[in-house]
């Protein structure tokens, strides 16, 4: 059997060991090299040729986010899994790294030196599973010629014929891939765009304020990280803290909650869903972009139930292919849209005009 061929990069030797071992004990993929700085990294990838690549984001020298830059100017194809201290420096710069192409992040339980880093294990082999198959699609696809999905004009033109209900919420759920896909739509929409908007990203507990504040500092719409009874206003994205189930309650208050994770997830994108669907009826718009597995997909049939639109991410600029699909085979998303388009469609539904 093939390996995954992966190379560790972290500035500790005790972490490269420990990281080299988790993944050196999985059947399937093997480390070919290791580095303890971006620089040593790059010196070494053209004699490695990894199908995935681990990388601290604060090492000395070169840090992570300098040798990832570095990475998408020669090396673009490879996917690269961040490995990210929860420090205000680390959260910050680990959103800059998701935004200039890394695949995705793992955080270190710990700080730096994280000796309970096998906690998350099956996250991170899971993650170079999934980022190694992602980059064979792509390559794959790049070969060929591109498809346009049959569903998604005959599902566009479906918008038009809905009835004239007057949008009063936007609901928007993501995981994997979902940063850099939320920062493309939440910075193209204005400042005046007359009602609030909710959003789910699986990220974990620690990430998501540093994630809020990069948003707002490059949107025009006002962006903040939700909590607990925060009253419900216009022209502000509110996103889903990290370790919380968000919904929205009855009384036009943001309600956070500790209940179980739902597809081994908290937040959830269908508690948002479900609990938003029960107070705007009708008067709603849900998009599910990028991320692995079926979050979202149940809530899509709410919002479908209580009148609403619902949008979901075309497969040709999803990350990953998983959430977006299994929402529309419930046969219940409206338009299946790029990424470029969604915020579009989005404004157009919610002034009016895309109806």
């Amino acid at each position: 059997m093939k390996k995954i061929r992966v190379i560790v990069v972290d500035d500790s030797a005790l972490m490269r060991k420990i990281i080299s071992d988790m993944i050196n004990s999985e059947d399937d993929m093997e480390v070919v090299d290791i580095a303890k700085n971006g620089q040593e990294l790059l010196n070494k990838i053209s004699n490695s040729t990894p199908q995935v690549i681990t990388l601290d984001v604060e090492m000395p020298i070169m840090d992570g986010m300098t040798a990832l830059k570095e990475l998408k100017r020669s090396y673009k194809n490879i996917p690269v899994i961040m490995l990210s201290s929860i420090s205000q420096k680390g959260t910050q710069l680990t959103m800059e790294c998701l935004e200039s192409g890394a695949f995705d992040f793992i955080p270190k339980p710990s700080g730096a030196i994280s000796l309970d880093i096998n906690k998350v294990k099956d996250e991170l082999v899971q993650k170079i599973r999934i980022a190694c198959d992602k980059n064979i699609t792509s390559d794959a696809i790049k070969e060929g010629k591109p498809q346009m999905p049959m569903e998604r004009t005959y599902q566009r033109n479906y918008i038009s014929k809905l009835k004239n209900d007057k949008i009063e919420s936007v609901v928007i759920g993501a995981s994997t891939g979902g940063p850099k896909a939320l920062y493309t739509v939440i910075t193209a929409l204005p400042a005046n765009l007359g009602v609030p908007v909710f959003v789910v990203q699986h990220m974990p507990v620690g990430f998501t304020k540093a994630f809020a504040d990069r948003l707002n500092a490059n949107s025009d719409i006002k962006v903040v990280e939700a909590s607990e009874n925060m009253p419900v206003e216009r022209n502000v994205v509110y996103i889903a803290p990290g370790g919380y189930h968000m919904e929205i309650g009855l009384d036009k208050k943001i309600h956070l909650n500790l209940e179980p994770a739902i597809w081994g997830v908290r937040p959830a994108v269908d508690k948002l869903f479900i609990s938003a669907s029960k107070v705007y009826g009708s008067r709603i718009v849900s998009a599910v972009l990028t991320g692995m597995g079926k979050d979202g997909a149940q809530g899509t049939v709410e919002i479908k139930k209580h009148g609403g639109i619902t949008l979901s991410e075309d497969k040709s600029t999803c990350t990953i292919y998983g959430m977006p699909k299994a929402a529309f085979e419930t046969g219940m998303v409206d338009a299946v849209l790029p990424l470029e388009e969604i915020a579009i469609q989005i404004i157009k539904l919610v002034s009016g005009g895309g109806r």
